[in-house]
């Protein structure tokens, strides 16, 4: 068992030691930990905000993805696909809330059928071999409201309740002797003899000071901010960050749609297309869409209405737009620049930054949530 996480004197000698720490308590984090918990004596999970998943990790659209769009080999194809199976698993073994609700990624006109086609071959190299081309009558047939020329069935795709699923993570953490400390920032991290000194403060300015040998750098928006705050670590090594925020808005009442619907994506790749989810409740919510921007703003702007009413549009031509709602935005940790070609995951070890003990994750935007749990053994395999 950990030692109470009380203030401590700094004079003081024989400081608390930790096997592993992990910065971040996202949902990438709360797997983490979750996985590796059980293997370990000793582990703190630090937060900056006052609770778990306030960031990122509760401002999505909550899709368990199929794993289809990204590129063969690349570690969001791989994660995605493992993570997918290993989180309907965790979720119908907890109970948490989820369901397999399926999707259509649409095409509005003839231009975009070979691009479906491009999609299938790519999500089949990617090990997806359940997408299927339906026609306009069968899309028809499976949704009444959606207007389409044809469309790619993808019934492994799936929704949930993403603060049921941290919550879990949370408590398997707890359960197996992890130690949750919320509302603590890490202002600086040397290296020591044992592994790191890391230096915290709390909302209440209180400092707590303690030795670890283990460092994984899970802290999301905030990753790169950690890393410059790490002794020894090069800014030639830690990859530009960039602040990308979707929004959402929502309709009342009934979701007009079965399952999820998706447009063709836009090439760029920068996102999804604005897309319509289903929630658990029956509700559906459209976006999200793509915009650079330079600061954390969670606001949803009303000049982006007429963006979302063109988009939706296309696949939705009967929509009420007097009923639209702005509903909330959030803010993905993006390594992509607006001008920049597909940006993978990156997960640091020793053979990158040449410091033993330390794992750092950066650009754990989309397929973060379906990842999670493969994203935990991946960092297993790593460590051990």
């Amino acid at each position: 068992m950990l030692k109470d996480l009380d203030p401590i004197n700094l004079d003081r000698i024989n400081l608390d030691h930790i096997d592993i720490t992990i910065v971040g308590a996202g949902v990438v984090g709360l797997a983490i930990a979750k996985t590796l918990a059980p293997s370990t004596s000793s582990l703190l999970l630090l937060e900056k905000n006052d609770h778990f998943g306030e960031e990122t990790s509760a401002r999505n659209s909550e899709v368990i993805h199929a794993g289809i769009y990204y590129p063969a080999n690349s570690l969001k194809a791989k994660l995605c696909l493992r993570g997918k199976s290993l989180l309907y698993e965790y979720c119908k073994k907890t109970n948490i809330a989820h369901h397999a609700i399926g999707k259509l990624i649409v095409a509005t006109n003839t231009d975009e059928l070979s691009t479906l086609e491009e999609i299938k071959v790519k999500a089949e190299l990617n090990g997806v071999t359940d997408l299927q081309l339906i026609n306009k009558r069968e899309v028809q047939d499976l949704e009444p409201n959606v207007k389409s020329v044809a469309a790619l069935i993808s019934p492994s795709t799936g929704i949930v309740s993403s603060h049921e699923l941290m919550l879990q993570l949370l408590g398997d953490t707890e359960a197996n002797g992890g130690t949750f400390v919320p509302q603590t920032t890490v202002t600086s991290v040397s290296k020591h003899s044992d592994g790191f000194l890391v230096n915290t403060q709390n909302t209440n300015g209180e400092i707590y000071q303690f030795i670890t040998s283990v460092l994984i750098n899970s802290a999301g928006l905030g990753a790169q901010s950690l890393a410059k705050k790490i002794e020894g670590i090069s800014p030639n090594i830690i990859p530009k960050l960039h602040y990308c925020k979707g929004s959402y808005f929502s309709l009342p009442g009934k979701s007009p749609f079965n399952r999820l619907i998706y447009p063709v994506p836009d090439h760029s790749g920068a996102g999804l297309g604005i897309h319509a989810t289903n929630d658990l409740g029956g509700q559906v919510k459209f976006g999200p869409n793509t915009e650079y921007c330079e600061q954390l703003d969670y606001a949803v702007s009303e000049d982006s209405r007429l963006l979302f009413e063109t988009a939706i549009r296309r696949y939705f031509p009967t929509l009420d737009t007097q009923k639209l709602q702005p509903n909330f935005s959030g803010i993905r940790p993006k390594l992509q620049g607006p001008n920049d070609s597909f940006k993978d995951f990156v997960i640091q070890t020793e053979s990158d930054h040449s410091t033993p003990g330390l794992i750092q994750l950066f650009g754990i935007e989309s397929p973060g949530l379906t990842s999670c749990l493969a994203i935990g053994e991946e960092i297993r395999k790593r460590l051990y």
